[in-house]
């Protein structure tokens, strides 16, 4: 199916069966489309990933690479236990 010739049935699927769209351009993946409420859920992870990655930054500045990912490792870990 293409996009320029089923826009308005792409449109249908994907507002009120919750359906994804992968769009491809010579074969290859380009871009997708999704309803919006997934939309808001990814700019939602997005935002956190952002602020998390800021003050992890913050938190570990002047700190070696080395202890920082010995840290985060431990943490991970005891993440995965939960």
């Amino acid at each position: 199916m293409t996009v320029r010739q089923n826009l308005g049935e792409l449109l249908n699927e994907i507002q009120y069966r919750q359906d994804q769209v992968l769009i491809t351009k010579g074969g290859k993946p380009v871009a997708a489309m999704v309803d919006i409420a997934l939309f808001d859920k990814i700019r939602l992870m997005h935002n956190e990933f952002d602020r998390l990655t800021l003050e992890l930054s913050q938190a570990y500045q002047g700190e070696s690479i080395e202890v920082a990912e010995r840290e985060i490792a431990t943490a991970v870990v005891a993440a995965r236990k939960r």
